[in-house]
């Protein structure tokens, strides 16, 4: 017997399948599904939580210095003639950034491979395209989930049977983050 469902498909269809549902998980909080997607979709995505929740306060802070170059009102570089050439000029700001120790830097490349890109696009027209925004979802389960449950010992999420789909009589499920 096999340590997973296959949900009738091929090894690369079911593995995008499931990617897709439980960055859907992670990004919504809930999805609705058939009970045997929900079923893998859940053990996929406790594991990541539970990665989430060991590593969260897994990182150093360090301040840095970075070269950012001057802008004017307009929001353009400001340059300068230098030896007869046009310089752009950089002020030294100070930073605070969390840098990641090896462990929780593993982590997250173990949740980049799961994921796929997220993109949030606002509701309005207009300027749609500016404003859509890009979405890390592995700073998503560490800053977000992780600490909602960071006191409990597994069960993260929750399926609830919905009833019967109309085309093919499947069970329907609500999977949700508790």
């Amino acid at each position: 017997m096999a340590g997973y469902r296959k949900l009738g498909r091929t090894s690369s269809q079911r593995k995008a399948l499931l990617r897709n549902q439980v960055t859907a998980l992670m990004n919504h909080g809930k999805i609705v599904t058939t009970e045997a997607k929900a079923k893998e979709v859940r053990k996929i995505a406790e594991k990541l939580i539970a990665l989430a929740v060991k590593e969260r306060d897994n990182f150093d802070t360090v301040t840095v210095s970075a070269k950012v170059p001057q802008k004017d009102k307009n929001g353009k570089r400001v340059k300068e003639v230098v030896d007869g050439k046009r310089v752009t000029v950089f002020d030294t700001v100070e930073k605070t950034i969390k840098k990641d120790q090896p462990s929780r830097l593993h982590a997250r490349r173990e949740m980049l491979e799961v994921f796929y890109g997220v993109k949030e696009v606002p509701a309005d027209n207009k300027h749609r395209k500016k404003l859509t925004k890009e979405i890390d979802m592995p700073k998503k389960m560490f800053e977000e989930i992780a600490p909602k449950y960071a006191n409990r010992n597994g069960g993260y999420t929750r399926i609830v049977k919905i009833g019967q789909r109309k085309g093919d009589a499947a069970m329907e499920v609500l999977l949700e983050l508790v």
